[in-house]
């Protein structure tokens, strides 16, 4: 059946339940005239008279009642699933797919999202744990977290957390073995527990500050992890000197299992941002996602 037959039923649709071309016109949209040579030519097709016109109203005839019976509930059907998908397009519903690193997935992503979403079960969140500088475009990501210094300049970002500091902790048996740093220099003597990213290669420099003094140190030791908490697990066990986000570490040290050094050459920095390509990011599910996480002071 062509696509016209389908508006020819939906006219003939139109007036039978009116029970006037003048009301089924304007509901339509169409002008009288029009409406009543569709539903001729719809008569004129099938052979059989469908409707029984007179001055004051028009009727189905038998063969009309029967079209209408038959034709009308697949139309309603119809209307009733377009009014439910146009309620869908401001309903929060689909899958964000978001990369981050374990620690911005713990201290900011579950947290944020995790109050949010039981109101909302339509939306799915997928996060994967990075540490190296995903393309969220060829990667096929809605959005990724950085910190805000390295954000490209061509990404649309938005602030998720606070101001962040490093720590360099050890524990207390480490250092009944070891004398405390009181530069960022002194680590050279120290076993250090390292870390490797994927993008760099190398191990990461540990970056200090004080006075205005940058200083980037290559460290030594035993142990390399590619991820923050097993060198939280490797420090509390006394293997050596870690360099932490200062928020994984407060409670370790306010009861006493680790011990912090070089705090006046630990200054603040940009915290996680999360950023994304394009403002035309605008589904409901997302929009939800960058207001549950964005950064209020």
């Amino acid at each position: 059946m062509r696509r016209e037959n389908f508006n020819d039923l939906l006219a003939f649709v139109a007036v039978a339940r009116e029970g006037s071309f003048t009301r089924a016109a304007a509901r339509l949209g169409v002008s009288q005239s029009a409406l009543s040579h569709t539903v001729r030519a719809l008569e004129a097709r099938l052979g059989i008279r469908l409707l029984t016109r007179t001055t004051r109203s028009v009727s189905p005839t038998e063969a009309g009642e029967r079209l209408l019976r038959t034709v009308a509930p697949h139309f309603e059907e119809i209307e009733a699933e377009l009014a439910a998908l146009s309620e869908l397009r401001d309903k929060p519903a689909g899958t964000v797919r978001i990369t981050c690193a374990e620690h911005a997935a713990n201290t900011v992503l579950w947290p944020k999202l995790s109050a949010v979403l039981p109101d909302y079960p339509d939306v799915r969140i997928e996060i994967n744990v990075d540490y190296g500088l995903t393309n969220i475009v060829s990667q096929r990501f809605d959005a990724g977290v950085r910190l805000g210094d390295q954000v490209e300049k061509d990404m649309i970002a938005v602030r998720i957390g606070p101001d962040m500091r490093m720590a360099v902790v050890g524990a207390p048996a480490y250092f009944a073995r070891h004398s405390r740093p009181l530069t960022p220099r002194d680590l050279a003597g120290h076993d250090c527990i390292n870390l490797r990213l994927p993008t760099h290669g190398n191990l990461l420099a540990w970056e200090f500050e004080k006075d205005g003094q940058s200083v980037n140190v290559h460290v030594e030791g035993q142990w390399v992890f590619n991820s923050s908490t097993p060198r939280l697990t490797a420090a509390l066990a006394g293997a050596g000197l870690a360099c932490l986000p200062e928020d994984m570490v407060l409670e370790y040290v306010a009861a006493g299992r680790l011990e912090q050094v070089l705090q006046d050459w630990c200054q603040p920095f940009s915290g996680y941002h999360l950023y994304y390509a394009s403002r035309r990011q605008s589904s409901p599910a997302f929009a939800l996602v960058v207001e549950a996480l964005r950064y209020r002071q």
